[in-house]
């Protein structure tokens, strides 16, 4: 077994369009895949503790497992850790850091969503939630949005001073130009795409659903603050049905479409320019294996320091 560092992990210069393509290929090849829900426990408040399983597909031989938890006052308050085994001996092959890959993941994710389900000519994208998740979606997003007439629109929802250090981290983009909204009625209006990473929020962030026009496409990338949405949006994708069953409004979902589905073209995606969609991505434990995957047999060619586990070989052990 070895233990791979984040260090380690940054050190592999993965680039975004890498992290894009790995999810790309796990949505297509899902149905190859067992992967059950994940299991949710809330210690307090808003905290909470995420065991995400998943059995690759079988020509890899692989199992994975990540542990992510929220812990309120945490620097940083996400962390995440994941075990990948061999299938065939039960081996565990390694213990991965895996906050940077869970955030580059999720940036991943939402990007090509957004390039998957937005309308033609988007000229605006509103953005809140400007932390870690925030920025690698921005990083992802400039990596597959092909280049517009003009620059896309980047408007920021001002939270102290995240809109301004935002500016100043991406300020060399060339296909982007940023703008700061002062409230969530400012940031939606005549908003194209919708992407939200904030992590926690109480109740609606806005309560007038007609701020979302036609055509629209909205992504709650941590899945809170758009109930409203749910209920009147002419379609809803999401990365898991399974995921989604407790919504309170699952019942209601308009046209409720898997995103593989719609990347392998086994289902329609964006029908109209009018069509009004909310897109859920709860986050799948298949994403971090096939990463944590990739990123063992990259480790392992290197040198590196092995930890053996040394488990009973007797039948008995009572």
């Amino acid at each position: 077994m070895i233990v791979i560092q984040d260090r380690e992990v940054r050190s592999l210069g993965l680039k975004p369009k890498d992290f894009i393509d790995s999810v790309r290929h796990c949505f297509v090849h899902k149905p190859e895949c067992q992967l059950p829900p994940k299991i949710s426990l809330h210690p307090k408040g808003d905290d909470f503790i995420n065991t995400m399983p998943c059995l690759l597909p079988p020509e890899t031989n692989r199992y994975g497992v990540k542990i992510v938890s929220r812990v309120k006052g945490r620097t940083p308050a996400l962390k995440s850790d994941s075990m990948l085994y061999d299938v065939t001996t039960g081996e565990l092959l390694a213990v991965i850091d895996c906050d940077y890959i869970t955030t580059m993941r999720t940036g991943a994710v939402a990007a090509l969503a957004v390039d998957t389900l937005k309308k033609n000519n988007v000229k605006k994208i509103a953005l809140m939630g400007l932390g870690n998740t925030g920025r690698a979606t921005m990083m992802c997003l400039s990596s597959l949005l092909p280049p517009p007439d003009g620059k896309y629109e980047v408007s920021l929802l001002k939270y102290k001073d995240q809109a301004e250090q935002f500016i100043e981290h991406f300020k060399n983009l060339d296909n982007f130009h940023f703008t700061i909204a002062n409230d969530t009625k400012e940031l939606f209006e005549n908003a194209d795409v919708i992407i939200s990473c904030i992590t926690q929020a109480n109740g609606l962030f806005i309560d007038d659903v007609n701020v979302f026009k036609p055509g629209v496409l909205v992504v709650p990338v941590h899945t809170r603050g758009f109930q409203n949405c749910d209920t009147i949006f002419d379609k809803v994708v999401c990365d898991d049905i399974g995921h989604v069953k407790g919504f309170k409004y699952f019942n209601q979902f308009k046209n409720l479409t898997e995103l593989g589905d719609i990347l392998r073209g086994d289902k329609p995606g964006r029908q109209s320019e009018e069509e009004r969609i909310i897109d859920y991505n709860i986050g799948l434990g298949l994403h971090d294996a096939y990463i944590c995957s990739k990123v063992y047999d990259a480790v392992k060619a290197q040198p590196h320091e092995n930890i053996e586990l040394v488990h009973s070989t007797q039948k008995y052990i009572i």
